[in-house]
């Protein structure tokens, strides 16, 4: 491992004179980069951004699915709108849709509670466990017993770990399985909302503008951190307080222009920069045509249903727009392949890399068959391809998957604590029983049958062999497919004779035998009990092909990392939902011939995009204000205007949603909310001229806060003093 770890420094010093806007980077990476980074614009010292206990690494904070920073001294959190959505629609009833008209607490007592499981994690070390986890795996092991030993490993380093009050832990692999490290993170379990701008602010655009510019979006919220009257992290309570944070960003009310300095700090999800051709043309030529497909009819499902039930918009709310997202990246991340031929890339530099492997002994010796073995695991991975996708579809029903995870919980609690599977353990029960709760604002039963029933079409008309028997006879699933008479009497009878819609009786389950499951008549229980067999199977399989690709992965990424450096090539590793660092500058870009886009948008072009109709109807008050021309302090002379949102050329990813955007001096400038269409392809491969990320401009949401919604308390505690408050 230390051999790896020098390796990859030397081909960052090798890199750091001439390094570009591409990498999403480790902070201990970055004193390496610290000169080119301070020549393209930063003025704190790199050393200090690695250092996550210090500013301003130590504002930024991880809400388990977007990123998130402190700016107060009281535990203030800004993020997107869109992180704080499901927040936001927990609170929302018919009577008082806050989801649509906005909220904004007049003080503490009026903040409410985010939506169950909600988290604040703040990230407090950083150790690399590299030889205590691949020294636990026995020499030569593979498949499933490679996979059990790593599981191992880490859990025990997790148990080590939160030995200490009030912390989540969890290891993670870099480089496909080269180094792992453990993170220590405060775990922040009282997480209330603040204020939360309109949709029509917050969401302006809605699907149609997603992923796309021109701009014109507002995406921020505020949440509040609390802790118990110790100060330490505490379960939801009354006496409570804010959290007093060590480190909080300072707003910088004059913002950026175009050409300045940015990075951003944040949590990026998944990127696959470094997959094989074999790799790419399976999602070019068949998983995401084929997920689109399928996932695209799931969402005309949901907005048949809400149609025909429109009270039940409010809850499905999160689903429709997880759908609507996930249906648009996958069209674009098409598009982005029909412009480049990623596939004919990952080939040649295979080719280079078999080439430099080969040209000498000591490198054949030890990366020989790396290439071959990657690629066999890859065609092996993919032969269940298609069942995978339909039985994945099927299991999306909320009652079905409960009942399937309280029936697993009942068997691994009879096993010792460390031999349960992650997400059984008791450090997770906690989180489950969240989960279970949320249900209550997220499930409307005519909805999830209706696309459950569409579900299960999609899946029948699988060949045999692609489907799962147990499953089959439920519903009645033969050579023909199904009828959809029968179907939709069973589902009916399975909804109406169920007793998990109750959140009491939910809870109750996460208590029970093995036996009492078994025993039960609860259709959906029935069911989850007849397909267990069935699930410890493919998760077994699943498991031991990814022991194996922990075996083969690191070895091909060994080999590479060796040849970049031989070339003077970074090696950021890709993004795994672990804190990073970006850098860049403000800017445009062409994505086509004939077209510029600026940098900025701003509110006169707000009122040339609106028609008052959704997703482009601004609240009045706003309208009204910009027309008045009451700009205060927050306009950009460049532009004459308040600058709305802007572009830059940082290196960003799903996960980053929420992320601070910092100028030189790591002030916030920006939140990071969304990727340009022609950046969608960066998950795979990295176009310089076309990857922008853009970003609610710091300016426009204090504009808003302070002309339009009147967030006056809000400004002074992050220390700026309002422009228009009534003194």
């Amino acid at each position: 491992m230390r051999r790896i770890v020098v390796l990859i420094l030397a081909c960052l010093a090798a890199f750091a004179v001439a390094v570009a806007d591409e990498g999403m980077w480790m902070p201990g990476q970055l004193p390496e980069l610290g000169d080119a980074m301070k020549a393209a614009g930063l003025e704190v010292d790199a050393t200090s951004l690695s250092d996550l206990t210090a500013h301003p690494m130590g504002a930024v904070i991880w809400l388990g699915g977007c990123t998130a920073s402190f700016v107060s001294d009281q535990g203030l959190v800004v993020t997107n709108h869109h992180c704080a959505y499901g927040s936001i629609q927990h609170n929302s009833t018919e009577e008082n849709n806050i989801l649509e008209d906005g909220f904004l607490a007049g003080s503490l007592e009026e903040e409410l509670s985010a939506a169950p499981g909600s988290r604040v994690l703040v990230t407090t070390r950083v150790e690399d466990v590299t030889d205590r986890v691949l020294g636990a795996v026995p020499e030569n092991a593979s498949g499933k017993t490679r996979y059990d030993a790593i599981e191992a490993a880490e859990k025990a380093l997790v148990a080590e770990c939160e030995k200490q009050d009030g912390v989540r832990c969890r290891v993670s692999s870099f480089y496909g399985g080269v180094i792992y490290q453990r993170f220590t993170q405060l775990e922040i379990r009282d997480v209330r909302l603040v204020y939360a701008p309109a949709r029509s602010v917050g969401k302006y655009g809605g699907d149609v503008d997603n992923w796309m510019w021109p701009r014109h979006t507002g995406d921020f919220s505020f949440l509040r951190a609390y802790v118990g009257p110790d100060g330490r992290p505490a379960e939801p309570a009354p006496e409570n307080v804010p959290y007093r944070p060590k480190h909080r960003l300072q707003v910088a009310t004059n913002g950026v222009d175009n050409g300045d300095f940015v990075m951003v700090a944040g949590y990026p999800g998944r990127t696959n920069r470094y997959r094989l051709a074999d790799e790419v043309r399976n999602r070019i030529g068949w998983s995401y045509p084929m997920a689109l497909e399928v996932y695209g009819a799931l969402l005309t499902s949901v907005e048949q249903a809400v149609e025909e039930y429109p009270d039940a918009e409010l809850k499905v709310a999160p689903l429709l727009a997880g759908l609507n997202n996930m249906t648009k990246n996958y069209t674009g991340m098409l598009a982005g392949f029909d412009r480049v031929d990623v596939a004919a890339a990952k080939r040649e530099m295979e080719t280079e890399l078999a080439s430099w492997i080969a040209a000498d002994e000591t490198r054949t010796a030890r990366y020989g068959t790396a290439l071959d073995d990657l690629r066999e695991l890859v065609a092996e991975d993919q032969l269940n391809r298609e069942r995978d996708l339909y039985w994945g579809i099927v299991r999306r029903s909320t009652m079905l998957r409960a009942a399937s995870r309280l029936y697993r919980l009942a068997h691994e609690n009879l096993k010792p604590d460390m031999e349960r599977e992650p997400g059984y353990q008791e450090r997770d029960l906690s989180r489950m029983r969240r989960s279970l709760e949320r249900m209550e604002s997220t499930y409307d039963r005519r909805v999830d049958r209706w696309v459950w029933g569409d579900a299960i079409r999609m899946y029948a008309a699988l060949p045999a062999d692609k489907r799962v028997a147990v499953f089959d006879k439920q519903f009645g699933i033969g050579a023909d497919g199904v009828d959809s008479n029968k179907l939709d009497a069973v589902l009916d009878a399975m909804y109406a004779n169920t007793g998990l819609e109750s959140l009491e009786t939910r809870l109750e389950w996460m208590d029970a035998s093995v036996e009492a499951f078994q025993a039960s008549d609860d259709p959906f229980i029935r069911l989850a009990v007849a397909l267990y067999p069935v699930d410890l199977e493919m998760e077994a399989e699943d498991e031991a092909l990814t022991g194996r690709f922990e075996e083969a992965r690191p070895r091909f990424m060994e080999a590479l990392i060796a040849h970049q450096r031989s070339l003077g090539l970074p090696v950021y590793p890709d993004a795994n939902s672990t804190l990073r660092v970006t850098t860049g500058h403000i800017a445009g870009y062409s994505p086509r011939d004939g077209v510029r886009y600026e940098p900025f948008t701003t509110l006169e072009g707000l009122l040339e995009k609106e028609t008052g109709v959704e997703p482009f109807d601004s609240p009045e008050p706003l309208l009204q204000a910009i027309r008045d021309g009451d700009r205060g302090p927050y306009g950009l002379d460049s532009l004459g205007s308040v600058p709305l949102d802007f572009l830059s050329t940082v290196d960003t990813t799903g996960g980053n949603s929420g992320s601070p955007t910092l100028n030189g001096r790591g002030e916030l400038v920006g939140l990071l909310f969304d990727g340009a269409w022609e950046s969608l392809l960066s998950d795979w491969y990295y176009e310089p001229d076309r990857v922008r990320s853009i970003h609610t401009d710091v300016r426009y949401m204090l504009w808003v806060m302070d002309r339009v919604d009147g967030a006056h308390r809000l400004l002074r505690e992050m220390g700026i003093k309002p422009s228009f408050a009534a003194e």
